[in-house]
C-alpha cells in the first residue's frame, strides 16, 4: 500500500502544481487514497521532496539527484580494474563510502552487491564481461546515473 502510494504522490506532482499538503491530500483523496496529515508529511519525508519556488508560487518538486550523484563518483574515483566477476574501483582516501552510495542509488543491471571500505569500493557481476564493461566505463569517464 506504501509504494503504491509513494508512486501515486510522485504522479501528482509531476502532473500538478501541488502547492500544499492539502491539495495534495485532497488529489489523493480524488483517487480513492485516504492517508492523515502526519502519514502524508512521513511520505514527503520519505520521498525526499521539496518545494520549489517558480513563476512566483512555490510547489513540491522531486529532486534531481543525478547531477549530484554523478559529482560525488567522478570526484571520488582514480582508477578501475576488474577480476572475473568483480570490479573493483579505487577512490581518493575517505571517499569511498560516499561514492559507494551514489553508485548503489543508480541501481546498474548486473550488480549483485557492494562493499566499501576507506577507499576502495568492490562491486560483484553477475557476469565477467559486466564486471569489464563496468570497470571500462569508470575508466572513460562514461559511467552515469542512465543505465
Amino acid at each position: 500500500m506504501k509504494k503504491e502510494r509513494h508512486s501515486l504522490i510522485l504522479t501528482l506532482i509531476a502532473e500538478n502544481d501541488v502547492h500544499t499538503q492539502d491539495e495534495l491530500q485532497c488529489l489523493l483523496e480524488k483517487n480513492g487514497i485516504y492517508v492523515t496529515q502526519a502519514t502524508l508529511s512521513r511520505d514527503l519525508r520519505e520521498l525526499r521532496l521539496t518545494k520549489q519556488h517558480a513563476n512566483g508560487t512555490v510547489r513540491y518538486v522531486k529532486p534531481d539527484t543525478s547531477a549530484a550523484m554523478d559529482g560525488i563518483i567522478k570526484e571520488a574515483v582514480l582508477r578501475t580494474d576488474y577480476a572475473g566477476h568483480m570490479a573493483v574501483i579505487h577512490c581518493r582516501p575517505g571517499m569511498a563510502q560516499a561514492a559507494c552510495a551514489a553508485f548503489d542509488a543508480m541501481k546498474k543491471n548486473g550488480v549483485v552487491g557492494t562493499i566499501a571500505g576507506d577507499d576502495t569500493i568492490f562491486v560483484l557481476m553477475r557476469e565477467e564481461q559486466q564486471a569489464e564493461s563496468l570497470a571500462l566505463q569508470f575508466r572513460s569517464g562514461g559511467i552515469s546515473t542512465t543505465d
